[in-house]
C-alpha cells in the first residue's frame, strides 16, 4: 500500500463522522458515489483494486469512496454488509443499487448506467 498518484480519486474513509460528512454531502448533489466495502484480508477485495482505481481515474463525475468493514464495522451494518467485496451505489445520499462480488464488468455497468444526470 502506497499513495501512488492514481489512488487520488478514492476517498478512504477512516472515521463515522468522515462518512456522515460525505453522506450528508451527497444529498447535496446529484453526483453517483460508489462506496467500496471491502477489508485487507480479503483477496477478491485486493483483485477489484485496480479495477476501482481505473473507474476512478475515468469517471470524475463519480465519487468513490473505501471504507474497510473491519475499521468501521457500524457503517458495514448499517448497509447491511455481510460479505465483501460489496459495491454500494448511492445517489441524494439513498442507495439505488448494490453488487456483491468482484465482478468488473457488472460494477463498470452499474456506474455507467447510472452516473448519468437525470
Amino acid at each position: 500500500m502506497g499513495n501512488k498518484a492514481s489512488t487520488a480519486k478514492i476517498v478512504e474513509i477512516h472515521s463515522s463522522s468522515e462518512w456522515t460528512g460525505h453522506l450528508e454531502a451527497s444529498k447535496q448533489s446529484n453526483k453517483l458515489v460508489v462506496v467500496d466495502f471491502s477489508a485487507t484480508w480479503c483477496g477478491p477485495c485486493k483483485l477489484m483494486e485496480p479495477a476501482i482505481e481505473d473507474y476512478a481515474n475515468k469517471y470524475a463525475d463519480v465519487e468513490f469512496l473505501k471504507i474497510d468493514i473491519d475499521t468501521l464495522p457500524d457503517v458495514a451494518r448499517e448497509f447491511k454488509v455481510d460479505s465483501v467485496p460489496t459495491f454500494v451505489l448511492v445517489k441524494k445520499g439513498t442507495e439505488i443499487c448494490r453488487l456483491v462480488g468482484a465482478k468488473k464488468t457488472e460494477l463498470h455497468d452499474l456506474i455507467e448506467k447510472h452516473r448519468v444526470f437525470n
